[in-house]
């Protein structure tokens, strides 16, 4: 057993430390570039996962998915790389939502005004106009 555990922790450390290298923002890689952190991670699986542990990523603070704080938080930001926040956190974005909901309102009971009207020039049509 001891055996096996001496075999599977370490290739788990190393798989787990090469995801972790792979899938981390170029912006959060300490001391040298990405690139060559995959290659120490690879080439020297225990000693290189240790190393990416300890000092290949900045590592601290709370963070939330995509590195970004709620809106309000102190320390708020946009996320990485350009992405737009997800839709229910975009301000703009609700703002914009209300508008276009009042647009369309306006717009309806335009609609359903013309719509009245032409139902009483309709039937206005329709009367005899002997007064029948």
């Amino acid at each position: 057993m001891l055996r096996i555990l001496t075999i599977v922790v370490p290739l788990a450390l190393w798989v787990w430390a090469f995801i972790d290298c792979l899938t981390t923002p170029e912006d959060e890689v300490k001391h040298l570039p990405k690139v060559v952190w995959v290659i120490i991670v690879l080439l020297f699986p225990l000693v290189g996962s240790i190393a990416w542990l300890v000092a290949g990523k900045q590592r601290g603070g709370v963070r939330t998915t995509g590195g970004v704080r709620a809106p309000g938080h102190p320390g708020h930001e946009r996320p990485r790389g350009g992405r737009p926040p997800a839709p229910d956190d975009d301000p703009e974005f609700l703002a914009s939502l209300k508008k276009n909901d009042n647009e369309h309102e306006d717009m309806l009971k335009q609609w359903e005004a013309d719509l009245r009207r032409r139902e009483r020039e309709l039937r206005g049509k329709d009367e005899p106009e002997d007064g029948r």
